[in-house]
């Protein structure tokens, strides 16, 4: 498991009966897990006063419990010196995903060893389903020209925000607000060729035109129409899921057939996770990455 094991201003401090308790700064929250079957002691005084507690609703969906958390707070992951903006908002989120900085990690150093070998290159990244700019972030900070793709106008709003926390504002990321397969189709056209592709589909989502998104029936035919815009002399590809039941050997597969026939390199999946205090690891989803 690939685990995003860097964070200072993030841990997990235990987990039990179907939640999780995180420390996010100085900030304790109660979260759902649907990985936490476990009925175990809480033992963490965390658990008795957090500053929100999320509780799950057995009609779906739910609704946040708030003791004393401020509307907004920021974060830094300090190995890539990229801070992040939090909120409480639907579904249980705060507007990051901790254990992606395993991947961040990894496409960072790929792109600063050929910034190190090449300093003249021009790396051009592209982040679909960007989400608040995690990996956007983490791109422009290596040294790449990050193109930003999201669905939502707020999200691609906060990513913004989240560039000017880190000191990223002036770097060069175009803010696209469209639907990903969309976009991949007019780059196509347009002949456009990206060195690195990150994508971090739902498993269902709606484009900002009411275009339907469903992870099984549309991933590959993106991945395929991916490999169209990647460069010859591309440097990597990521795909990111949280999709119950996608084993990581699926994401090995796909990239095999559809990119590493193409331009051969190295391809491998992987459960991504977090720590936790108790010396254990969460599994928190599952990566595959191609890399030349």
């Amino acid at each position: 498991m690939w685990t995003a094991d860097k964070w200072k201003d993030y841990r997990i401090l235990d987990t039990s009966r179907g939640e999780k308790l995180e420390c996010w700064g100085k900030y304790k929250l109660i979260r759902p897990d649907p990985q936490v079957i476990w009925d175990t002691e809480r033992k963490d005084q965390g658990w008795k006063k957090p500053n929100a507690h999320y509780h799950r609703s057995d009609k779906g969906g739910g609704e946040w419990e708030f003791f004393d958390l401020p509307k907004v707070w920021n974060i830094t992951y300090e190995p890539l010196d990229l801070t992040f903006g939090l909120k409480p908002f639907n579904f249980k989120h705060t507007g990051l995903f901790p254990e992606q900085a395993v991947n961040w990690d990894w496409f960072s150093s790929i792109i600063k060893e050929e910034k190190r070998k090449n300093p003249a290159r021009e790396i051009k990244v592209l982040n679909l389903f960007a989400y608040t700019g995690g990996a956007t972030l983490a791109a422009a900070r290596a040294g790449a020209k990050v193109t930003h793709v999201d669905a939502s106008k707020g999200m691609v709003g906060w990513a913004k925000e989240n560039a000017q926390l880190s000191g990223l504002d002036s770097a060069p990321i175009r803010w696209l607000v469209d639907d990903c397969m969309k976009f991949v189709e007019r780059e196509i056209r347009r002949g456009n060729k990206y060195d690195g592709i990150i994508m971090d589909p739902p498993s269902y989502g709606r484009g900002p035109g009411g275009e339907v998104w469903k992870l099984e029936d549309a991933l590959h035919p993106l991945v395929r129409a991916c490999a169209k815009i990647l460069a010859d002399d591309a440097l990597f590809f990521l795909i990111n899921s949280y999709t119950t039941g996608f084993a990581p050997g699926v994401l090995t597969y796909m990239l095999n057939i559809e990119i590493a026939k193409k331009f051969g390199g190295h391809v491998e999946s992987d459960e991504i996770g977090l720590p936790v205090g108790s010396g254990l690891v969460l599994p928190c989803g599952s990566s595959g990455r191609w890399s030349k």
